[in-house]
């Protein structure tokens, strides 16, 4: 085994763990960062940023054989196109062990998922905070929105987020550049929806592309986004939140940080004396070659079930059951979003209007049901995404000359769309374990899955959908279609849970840092740390825990505490 000493370890390369990699090496640390995926170098690695939709050899469609690699993807349908399908793992080369449906949508690769994330970034507040307690629901979260607010506030300036300061108490304001505006139908339905019902609002969307770019975002190589809405493809001109074009140049820059692709994290190797772990052991993805890595400090940003699946699998005497499992919730409260439902319509006026660009974002409508004095027969609300589009002009037949020129012309009505994005309870029965029953390429164990919706998700659904076209209908929408599209476990790309922060080490994984419990230098800030989900976006808030995170580490370090 080859052994190299670094002050931190990072597992992980995508929005929490670019941003560990980046406070560390600022703050002065060596740092390892260790990805298991491929490198992706930013511009020079987005083969299709720039290629025309025409230019594709089957029009943007991946061929019936090559889906054969997406099993998952294909039973779900999220969309893998020859312009993005680089950029997602092949579902036959990472198997995992369905005890009940989990859809598990991968992109490992250096910058992960920062790199097809869907950019909408919201702040959690107390109303999500204290949810747990007041209702008697899993375990009180350590931490307020107090605690969080300024590393909020920190990551947002740096990261670049669009967005207006709209007063809703439930929904925090945050450091925006301008917002990315909304179309004039957006505009007229937000004003009919604020007429009809006082505690809806149509705001805009609140999304990590950059409007207005700082001197600092400037310095990094970013630029204002060029509204192409192809995100996912990679974004040369770093026009939105990534680690290639954010918090990894920032790292670079310091001269501490070292990137190793093809790295499997294995598990963490605890020192019984010490009391602390000492590192990592690595398996090389290409050559399966071993191999290990010490360090003061490990962070795991492996996403919620990657960094789970490492500390089931660091097995010593002290924990037998896994890293910092003590209380035995390792693996346990797994969460997701639940989406894939609502309502959309068609508009009959402005037909002389239309817009410019494709926007990366259009509009939110933030939580009202169960704030305030709204009481509903479920617990927790949800929020709703959506948008607006221009249909085109109509034509006898679905083909020929008459319809290709008629499809070229925005002469058709209207219509908007309005998801819902829901909580999902922390429930003990929703876990992943581990198991040999089979092993992967390199002899390691599979992830077991095993979770569903409850009583209270359904519960909420009906409400989801009702509202939305009670929405439509009160702006005066025809041809309202309610539609539920009942995505499985998962399918939101919200994994959360699972090594949850609580107060005590007989109910959590993580204490209030996002500390392993009874192994100090070991630190947790992706998806695994939370407590609940709440029905926001989760991926502003894993910066800002990760940011508050790496700031406490490095003080620890210095006084000796670590």
């Amino acid at each position: 085994m080859k052994k190299q000493q670094f002050d931190a370890i990072v597992v992980g390369s995508g929005v929490s763990g670019g941003w560990s990699a980046k406070e560390l090496c600022e703050k002065g640390l060596k740092v390892l960062l260790l990805e298991r995926g491929r490198m992706i170098e930013h511009v020079k690695d987005y083969h299709t940023a720039m290629t025309d939709p025409w230019d594709f050899p089957h029009a943007g469609l991946v061929s019936v054989e090559e889906m054969k690699n997406y099993p998952i993807h294909q039973r779900t349908g999220f969309t893998i196109t020859e312009a993005t399908k680089h950029h997602f793992t092949k579902d036959i080369d990472f198997p995992y062990i369905e005890e009940k449906r989990f859809d598990w949508i991968r992109s490992w690769q250096v910058g992960g998922k920062s790199l097809t994330w869907g950019r909408v970034a919201l702040r959690m507040s107390d109303l999500d905070f204290e949810a747990n307690a007041k209702e008697g629901i899993g375990i009180d979260w350590p931490i307020r929105y107090k605690d969080l607010a300024p590393w909020y506030a920190y990551v947002e300036k740096f990261a670049g987020i669009a967005g207006k300061r709209d007063g809703i108490a439930h929904l925090p304001d945050g450091v925006f550049q301008p917002p990315i505006p909304l179309t004039c139908v957006e505009e007229y339905f937000g004003e009919k929806v604020q007429e009809k019902f006082a505690n809806r609002h149509v705001i805009h969307a609140r999304t990590a592309n950059l409007t207005a770019p700082t001197p600092e975002q400037l310095a990094l190589g970013r630029a204002k986004c060029q509204l192409r809405d192809m995100c996912m493809r990679g974004c040369p001109y770093g026009a939105y939140f990534s680690s290639q074009a954010a918090t990894l140049p920032a790292a670079k820059r310091t001269g501490n940080l070292t990137i190793r692709p093809h790295s499997i994290v294995n598990s963490i190797i605890y020192d019984e004396q010490k009391g602390k772990a000492k590192g990592v052991r690595v398996i090389d993805e290409l050559t399966h070659e071993w191999m290990e890595f010490e360090a003061k400090v490990v962070f795991l940003n492996a996403s919620a079930l990657g960094s789970t699946y490492i500390l089931l699998n660091s097995i010593s005497n002290r924990f037998p059951n896994g890293l910092g499992n003590d209380s035995g919730a390792l693996g346990h409260y797994l969460m997701d979003h639940h989406f894939g439902i609502g309502a959309r319509g068609e508009y009959e006026g402005m037909k002389n209007k239309y817009y410019i660009g494709r926007r990366p974002n259009a509009f939110y409508i933030p939580r009202y049901r169960n704030v305030g004095n709204d009481k509903r027969d479920y617990l927790r609300g949800f929020g709703y995404e959506g948008g607006s589009w221009k249909m085109r002009g109509e034509s006898a037949e679905p083909f020929g000359a008459d319809f290709k020129e008629q499809y070229t012309q925005p002469t058709g009505n209207w219509g908007l769309d309005i998801m819902g994005f829901a909580e999902t309870l922390p429930m003990h029965e929703n876990h992943v374990v581990l198991t040999n029953e089979q092993q992967d390429k390199w002899g390691q164990p599979l992830l077991k899955m095993s979770a569903a919706f409850g009583e209270n998700e359904r519960a909420m659904r009906i409400d989801i959908k009702n509202d939305a076209a009670e929405m439509l209908e009160a702006a005066g929408f025809k041809n309202i279609e309610i539609y539920d599209n009942q995505p499985g476990f998962g399918l939101s790309i919200h994994e959360m849970g699972t090594a949850r922060m609580g107060k005590d080490a007989q109910t959590s994984v993580l204490n209030a840092h996002n500390q392993v419990w009874n192994c100090p230098n070991v630190f947790v800030t992706d998806g695994a740390c939370m407590t609940s989900s709440s029905n926001v976006n989760p991926s502003l808030t894993y910066m800002a825990l990760s940011a508050r995170a790496a700031d406490f580490a490095v003080k620890a370090l210095k006084r000796g505490d670590l």
